[in-house]
């Protein structure tokens, strides 16, 4: 059976709520019925038909025909089912996501996966600032599922990540795995600044050479761990075939000792 088909009529004058347009909540819906949902967020109101053109499909599989970066919540919640994007999304893409798969064919803006604890979001493009990261107040960022950016990452990806696997094909911004509580964060491209500012505990594997380090993380030396291997094998099942340098010799440096120090960093050696 298609896609459940969003067809974009027109850019949107505000920022949209986009939350409410996830498998579950389109379950039983006719037409009609899904372009009355409110997606406003300011004082003038607006529904979902007023932006898109809604043809019949699989409610578990949706797709949006055009993309925005007024387009927040993209997935929001979601527990099943698969969304499709082609064009870029706005902040807290994934946001609270428990199941299902997300993607994204452009740029998703600050926050995506914020809070996630399960499922799969890909951006093919770059993602915004505290990738996988809290909002203001909140005591943990990303906690279950997969993030795979094919770009880059802005600054503070990975902040306070508890759980899951993130993945950065591009280059990160500044203070990448700050306040890691556990989890794994991949840096695949140049790292700007020194990664895991203040981490407790978890593991940062960059594959730049140069990658700076912090003075509060000690120098435990080159090795080469079955654990890396077989994160190197779940990568490769993810689709990346790059992970084959994982298996190589990794320095590892352990820290954050200006905390509990329990993290590490991995880098990827060069080859000979």
């Amino acid at each position: 059976m298609r896609d459940l088909l969003f067809t974009l009529r027109r850019l949107p004058e505000q920022r949209v709520d986009l939350s409410s347009l996830v498998p579950e909540n389109l379950q039983g819906l006719v037409e009609k019925a899904i372009a009355r949902l409110p997606i406003h967020t300011t004082s003038e109101k607006l529904c979902c038909g007023d932006l898109f053109k809604i043809r019949k499909g699989n409610p578990w599989s949706l797709r949006f025909e055009g993309g925005s970066d007024r387009f927040d919540f993209i997935g929001a919640g979601m527990t099943q089912g698969d969304i499709t994007v082609m064009g870029s999304a706005g902040q807290q893409a994934g946001r609270l996501m428990r199941g299902g798969r997300v993607h994204i064919g452009g740029d998703a803006g600050p926050y995506a996966a914020s809070r996630m604890s399960a499922g799969r979001l890909e951006i093919d493009g770059d993602a915004g600032n505290s990738l996988g990261g809290p909002l203001a107040g909140e005591m943990a960022g990303m906690a279950g599922g997969v993030v795979i950016v094919r770009g880059n990452a802005g600054s503070r990806a990975g902040d306070r990540l508890r759980r899951g696997l993130i993945v950065v094909e591009g280059r990160s911004g500044i203070e990448a795995g700050c306040r890691m509580l556990a989890g794994t964060l991949v840096l695949r491209g140049h790292v700007a600044g020194a990664p895991g500012m203040l981490m407790r505990r978890g593991t940062i594997i960059a594959s730049d050479e140069n990658c700076p380090i912090l003075p509060t993380f000690i120098d435990c030396g080159p090795h080469r761990l079955v654990a890396a291997r077989l994160l190197a094998a779940e990568i490769e099942r993810l689709g990346l075939a790059w992970a084959g340098k994982l298996k190589r010799s990794l320095r590892r440096f352990m820290g954050d000792m200006a905390t509990l120090g329990m993290g590490e960093i991995f880098v990827v050696s060069p080859s000979k």
